[in-house]
């Protein structure tokens, strides 16, 4: 059984680690508060100019379906962007991402017969450039500027503008994106969306709004709106992974500090009981000694 010093020590040691998980648990409180309103703001933008793309390539029909980015890619090959985390002790954000990844990767190579090696990355965050390098998965970029919590729709639309460079340039079938879906603050899901091709409208959308008079020409709208409905999608999708993360830390830095407080109560529990053992012997052997001399 440890000591008094040992166990008082301990206690010591409990309660510092306690308050730097309490203090991590506190920042990222006041970070996810910050994300999750940018997050929630993005969405009703991001699902309406989803719709306007969807409705104005139905009516142009044809037109819009003969553009590169509606037609798949002539390589063999699949892009795609995940986005992890560049720090840990977020508990299991990423190994659920990484997992879901894995799953994907094992069927898709199956169902399209090519290699793991035939799909490229694209990276956002250490920890799944880490996890790629280390399990031999072809890295094509890393994207290191701006950090995550910097991103704004500049930065985004660069990301995008990369992805679709990378698909016109013959290489590519497809591009996905790997990220992790913010739905509350204790459910945060793997999430893939297909990119590139841009999906065909649905049946009916090209008589949706028929009578809505379009300035100008519904093709020069199109041509205009499509770029930013990419960029749109990648700014979504970094700022849910973001806030997913925040979620995923501050929930992992919650249990960590009831944690530390149970062990806490336990240590005191043992401190008490060991000194209080120690006192007795020491009145034992008081009273022992005073009977001896008499």
């Amino acid at each position: 059984m440890a000591s008094v010093k040992e166990l008082r020590l301990r206690i010591k040691s409990v309660g510092n680690i306690k308050q730097i998980t309490r203090a991590m648990e506190m920042v990222s409180t006041t970070k996810l508060r910050r994300f999750q309103d940018r997050a929630v703001a993005s969405r009703p933008y991001a699902e309406e100019i989803a719709n306007l793309v969807q409705h104005l390539a139905g009516v142009l029909g044809d037109a819009a379906l003969d553009q590169p980015l509606f037609q798949p890619g002539t390589g063999k090959k699949t892009a795609m962007l995940i986005v992890s985390s560049d720090r840990g002790l977020c508990g299991a954000y990423n190994s659920n991402l990484f997992q879901a990844m894995e799953s994907w990767i094992t069927t898709h190579c199956e169902e399209k017969g090519i290699e793991k090696t035939d799909v490229d990355f694209f990276v956002y965050g250490r920890k799944a450039k880490q996890y790629l390098g280390k399990r031999g998965f072809s890295i094509a970029q890393y994207i290191t500027e701006p950090a995550l919590e910097s991103i704004d729709f500049a930065a985004a639309a660069r990301v995008a503008r990369t992805l679709v460079d990378a698909f016109t340039s013959g290489e590519y079938a497809e591009v996905k994106i790997l990220y992790t879906a913010f739905e509350s603050m204790v459910r945060f899901t793997p999430t893939f969306v297909d990119f590139l091709p841009v999906a065909p409208p649905a049946e009916g959308d090209a008589d949706a709004g028929g009578d809505v008079i379009l300035e100008p020409d519904a093709e020069t709208i199109f041509g205009h709106l499509v770029p930013r409905y990419l960029e749109t999608r990648i700014y979504n999708a970094l700022l849910e992974s973001l806030t997913s993360e925040y979620a995923s830390r501050r929930f992992s830095m919650k249990n960590a500090t009831d944690a530390a407080t149970d062990m806490q109560k336990t240590l005191k529990g043992q401190y008490n009981r060991l000194r209080q053992e120690n006192i007795t012997k020491e009145l034992l052997d008081i009273v022992g000694g005073a009977e001896a001399i008499k």
